[in-house]
């Protein structure tokens, strides 16, 4: 019966998001009361629950989303991304276009979130689809598509931290699997399934053309990916250094505090103030009206981080997690390959990816209990499925028919495909890394 009534709340949260268009946050939240009712807590205690489970969610993202934030803003608004693309372009020459705004998308994806890195790297696409004689889609699917893997995939990005924090998964090891996992799938939702999208016409719309910072604005190349990079460069080495045997307890007490993601990610954002923002002659009081904008972008995002926290909490608190446990231990389906299924089916339905991800993360938590089951892998099995079949319900759909001035057919032919290209592809990448993890 319990059961039941979680797919009732479930089928309520769609609806409520979906059709009668209410803010995900609002709706998480409504819907986490019902279900605190209707699973037999308290009423008393049920509120309780609710402000423990955003709580519990936010004291352990809100630092390094936020922080995450601001270092992706500063990067777009000092031109580093502006010129990591450039260089990128520069390096790989003519011949290799796609690869240029491949590695390019995955770069500068890492530190900027979906919809920033979209409008930033859209005249890109269209001066680079001009200067060659190109189909716009053609060349702008693998860039976005390594936008895509990053948003999905990879930590600070709100999604993929949030079920870092749910499954009691490590940050830095997470990130390098999904970096493992994100490349290739960014190759083959990229430049391969590219070569079947050459015939669709895209009429550049005047209305996205933005004006580039004149060279001599930019920071170099070496310190705009350093800075864009350093909070990789940070989790990869303090995860290696935690991994070796150091009889030192002081120095082995130091590299676990610096391991920690939301040091790491403000080390990394004291670094790029200086070396983006200060160094390059901007004021502090700019600097920090980049960063004041870059939290207003992301203010809903940790909202709905919340609200997905309390119905976490509420499964918990009812006990109908460890029900949910006992039935999903007992299907014969592979623990990351169900947690991915319900992400999909979320997604689908509901059309947010981190929406998906973090109430997928709540019905799927009890399957860690489960012997041989990696959490890291959870992370990213999950995020594969979070990104399934984009449609019409999904904000991303109409940012990229719009900008590329297409109709919803081709939408779904380019768009549509390349994402479910994205969550399949990222599942048999992450099966494939279990069998070498587990």
């Amino acid at each position: 019966m319990s059961l039941l009534l979680i797919f009732i709340c479930i089928a309520i949260l769609v609806l409520l998001i979906t059709y009668f268009k209410i803010n995900a946050f609002l709706a998480f939240l409504l819907v986490s009361i019902l279900a605190g009712f209707l699973l037999g807590i308290e009423p008393v205690k049920i509120i309780g629950s609710v402000q423990k489970g955003m709580g519990d969610m936010l004291g352990s993202l809100i630092i390094v989303v936020v922080a995450g934030a601001m270092l992706g803003k500063l990067a777009a608004d000092s031109g580093a991304a502006q010129r990591i693309a450039g260089g990128m372009m520069n390096l790989f020459g003519a011949s290799r276009i796609q690869w240029a705004l491949l590695i390019t998308g995955f770069i500068i994806g890492i530190p900027l979130f979906y919809n920033v890195g979209f409008v930033l790297v859209i005249p890109l696409i269209f001066s680079v689809a001009q200067r060659y004689k190109l189909p716009v889609i053609y060349i702008g699917v693998p860039m976005l598509a390594a936008l895509s893997v990053t948003h999905g995939f990879l930590p600070p990005h709100p999604s993929p931290t949030a079920l870092v924090a749910q499954f009691n998964a490590d940050m830095g090891t997470t990130l390098f699997y999904g970096i493992i996992i994100g490349f290739p799938t960014s190759i083959v939702a990229g430049p391969i399934f590219a070569k079947a999208l050459k015939k669709i016409k895209a009429p550049m719309l005047s209305t996205f053309k933005s004006v580039d910072l004149p060279d001599e604005q930019l920071p170099g190349l070496g310190i705009s990916i350093f800075s864009s990079l350093l909070p990789v460069i940070l989790l990869g080495l303090t995860t290696v250094l935690t991994m070796v045997v150091i009889e030192n307890d002081f120095v082995r007490t130091l590299i676990l505090f610096l391991s920690d993601p939301a040091v790491v990610m403000i080390l990394s954002l004291a670094v790029a103030t200086y070396t983006l923002g200060l160094r390059m002659g901007m004021k502090m009081k700019r600097i920090m009206d980049i960063y004041v904008d870059a939290v207003k972008d992301i203010t809903i995002l940790l909202l709905i981080m919340g609200g997905a926290g309390s119905l976490k909490q509420i499964l918990v608190d009812s006990g109908v997690s460890d029900e949910i446990a006992t039935l999903l231990n007992g299907l014969d389906v592979h623990p990351l390959i169900l947690g991915w299924t319900i992400a999909c089916v979320i997604r689908v339905c509901v059309g947010s990816a981190t929406v998906a991800g973090l109430t997928a993360a709540g019905i799927v938590l009890p399957l860690l209990s489960q012997p041989g089951v990696d959490p890291n892998l959870m992370v990213l099995a999950v995020g594969a499925g979070s990104l399934m079949f984009s449609h019409v319900n999904d904000s991303g759909f109409w940012l990229f028919k719009e900008y590329f001035n297409i109709s919803i057919k081709d939408t779904i032919r380019s768009w549509s495909l390349m994402e479910t290209i994205v969550a399949i592809a990222g599942i048999i990448g992450v099966m494939i890394l279990d069998i070498f993890v587990s």
